[in-house]
């Protein structure tokens, strides 16, 4: 049975826009009492690598993925609108202005407020990332049958 206290997010995207949602209504969630767990996967997991972190040398197509996909909340770029890099800078500069808190502020928020962070294991395998590169506020490495788990006792997932 689904506790109605709970929700599941898919963390996918690696796009600033993208975490910035999923992290407002994580901490939104979270405020309001409810239990959040996030999930990253693919683009979203590079969001909780440490920064300068390198992934395994092991296969090149692996350092290629770490190269290409820089870690940490800094290096995001927009989904729509980047402009080379000027999109985030922007927006940035707004969130500034209007006093709306950074993603790595909301980031800080959410673990401040009990949100678990559960790294991909099969997108860690795939990207070469190892435990060594997740920032220390990863609670857990776990693979789709976990989060399915955590989901299925979940009033809703979200898949951002």
């Amino acid at each position: 049975m689904a506790d109605k206290n709970k929700v599941s997010l898919v963390i996918f995207s690696g796009d600033l826009d993208k975490l910035l949602a999923s992290f407002i209504i994580a901490t939104g969630a979270a405020a309001s009492g409810m239990k959040v767990s996030m999930f990253f996967t693919f683009w979203g997991l590079k969001l909780i690598q440490k920064e300068g972190a390198k992934s395994s040398k092991m296969y090149w197509m692996k350092r290629l993925f770490g190269w290409m996909l820089r870690p940490g909340p800094d290096k995001r770029t927009l989904s729509q609108m980047n402009f080379l890099g000027l999109g985030p800078v922007m927006l940035k500069k707004l969130m500034k202005r209007s006093k709306v808190p950074s993603l790595r502020e909301l980031m800080i928020s959410a673990r401040t407020l009990g949100v678990e962070f559960t790294a991909c294991t099969t997108s860690m395998e795939i990207m070469g990332i190892t435990r060594e590169t997740l920032i220390p506020e990863v609670d857990r490495i776990a693979g789709v049958t976990s989060f399915l788990a955590d989901a299925k006792q979940s009033n809703f997932t979200l898949f951002i």
